[in-house]
């Protein structure tokens, strides 16, 4: 009997311990519970979730942007120098570099020297014009005496004719030298040639080295000078994407960085002639205000705008289909998703243009949809 009763009493015991021991933790797992409580469906195509779900935790919501949309799918492009705005600098003598005073990424202005060439070419014009010079007034000094005998009877008319065509014989030479050293559109000192930057801009490539020969028939240019607020882009579209573009049309310019997206531009030339190996045309356009992360040579996107107004644009991962339509969930406020049929202007690989369903103020669900969609399918 006393046996029986330390048993009850050690059974007691221990139960009150559990309930010490595991009741709090047994609270804490009905109070996730509650929280965690499937979804209230208020109507056919509206879910709600209570403050502080978790199930909010795994969605991702999104304003959506007003863009136009493209013609065809993006085509590859890269960026390039606008040739408007780009001067590539020469050599028009033959000579060797005596000191190069810029380097790549330098601004410059219109006529600053660039580099200074040994250039005895150079020397040689500047001789010239001024030989031109003392045998034009030598001839036209005696131009002058010639005058004064025939007009004294002194002098007979063959001879102040063959003084006439003296004169005029060193006025073509003085032309003639100085047009050659103004070609040459530089003023040179102690025998060397200056090569000036023809437009202000910045120093894009160098390809000039200390002591090196000059020919001025080389294959590339010794400086590149671009103006880096003009930019143009090159695409190749295929044949079937060549109608969307035409002169004058606007494009969106689309990069890897966050600062090449949605940049603008109008499209300036349009090849002639299908290269036979890539059955592609090339595309010119100009870029509308590049930023500085533009680039010449940076790969970008190339798309044709369609003519009118803006579209929504989501991404693609925003939108679920069921049959033959498709939807996206609106946030219409906190906690309250509403799932709304849309139509699409354009749908392209990673996003895509809608023509109606949205307005330019709503917030959708860009991650988690399909989740979301299947949660409604099953609730209650």
């Amino acid at each position: 009997m006393k046996r029986r009763d330390l048993t009850i009493i050690g059974m007691t015991a221990l139960s009150t311990f559990l309930l010490i021991q595991w009741g709090p933790w047994r609270w804490a797992h009905a109070e996730a519970t509650e929280r965690s409580a499937p979804a209230i469906k208020v109507a056919p195509n509206q879910i709600r979730y209570g403050e502080g779900s978790p199930q909010l935790a795994y969605l991702d919501i999104q304003p959506v942007s007003m863009q136009r949309p493209p013609l065809t799918e993006a085509v590859p492009a890269r960026l390039t120098f606008n040739e408007d705005h780009t001067a590539r600098v020469y050599s028009p003598l033959a000579g060797r570099t005596a000191q190069i005073l810029v380097e790549p990424g330098q601004s410059v202005k219109a006529g600053e020297v660039l580099a200074w060439i040994d250039a005895p070419d150079y020397d040689t014009a500047v001789a010239d014009l001024r030989k031109a010079q003392a045998d034009l007034d030598v001839k036209r000094m005696a131009l002058t005496r010639a005058q004064k005998l025939l007009d004294a009877g002194a002098l007979a008319q063959r001879d102040f004719e063959a003084a006439q065509l003296d004169a005029h014989t060193a006025e073509a030479e003085m032309a003639r030298t100085t047009a050659r050293l103004h070609g040459l559109d530089s003023s040179g000192k102690d025998g060397r040639f200056a090569l000036r930057s023809p437009i202000t801009g910045v120093v894009a490539e160098r390809h000039l080295n200390p002591g090196q020969v000059i020919q001025p028939d080389l294959s590339v240019p010794l400086f590149i000078v671009t103006d880096p607020s003009h930019l143009d882009v090159i695409a190749d579209a295929p044949e079937d994407q060549v109608a969307a573009f035409h002169v004058g049309q606007g494009v969106r310019i689309d990069g890897d960085t966050p600062q090449l997206q949605g940049l603008t531009g109008t499209v300036s030339a349009v090849g002639v002639v299908l290269d036979p190996d890539t059955r592609r045309i090339p595309i010119r356009a100009h870029v509308t205000s590049p930023p500085a992360q533009a680039r010449p040579e940076v790969f970008v996107r190339l798309s044709p705008l369609a003519k009118g107004g803006e579209a929504v644009v989501v991404p693609n991962s925003a939108i679920v289909t069921s049959g033959l339509q498709s939807y996206v969930f609106v946030e219409r406020e906190p906690g309250l998703l509403e799932k709304i049929p849309v139509r699409f202007a354009y749908r392209g690989r990673e996003i895509s243009y809608l023509s109606q369903g949205l307005s330019a103020q709503a917030r959708v669900v860009t991650k988690g949809a399909i989740l979301l969609d299947s949660e409604m399918g099953s609730g209650s």
